[in-house]
């Protein structure tokens, strides 16, 4: 179950064999003066029109499955809203699968 912060689902679709109807996502929107970043690092030349991508997911990701999200998050980017690779900023934090609850108060993916 990951937790978008940015409207991404069908790269994590195809990447990590996530449920079509299990999707939430945050889509946040900032004033240039509140989205401070460095336009260079790492010798990446990014513009203002930088994208940040953070996703909370469950632990066990395979590394070439991490690679194969982070091409489809800049492919479909480059695709719609017409994003360049180099503006793409991308954040995976894994968390246990006890860290979870979908609600009433319950730890649905743990087992006592």
């Amino acid at each position: 179950m990951p937790l978008v912060r940015i409207s991404l689902r069908q790269a994590m679709i195809d990447a990590f064999a996530i449920p079509p109807d299990d999707h939430f996502q945050v889509i946040s929107e900032y004033a240039p003066e509140n989205l401070i970043y460095d336009p260079h690092y790492l010798g990446i030349s990014r513009s203002d029109k930088v994208v940040f991508v953070q996703i909370t997911m469950s632990q066990g990701r395979k590394p070439g499955q991490k690679r194969a999200l982070f091409r489809g998050i800049v492919e479909l980017l480059g695709k719609s809203p017409g994003v360049r690779p180099q503006d793409v900023f991308v954040n995976l934090v894994e968390v246990a699968w006890e860290n979870w609850s979908f609600g009433n108060g319950e730890a649905q993916y743990t087992k006592d």
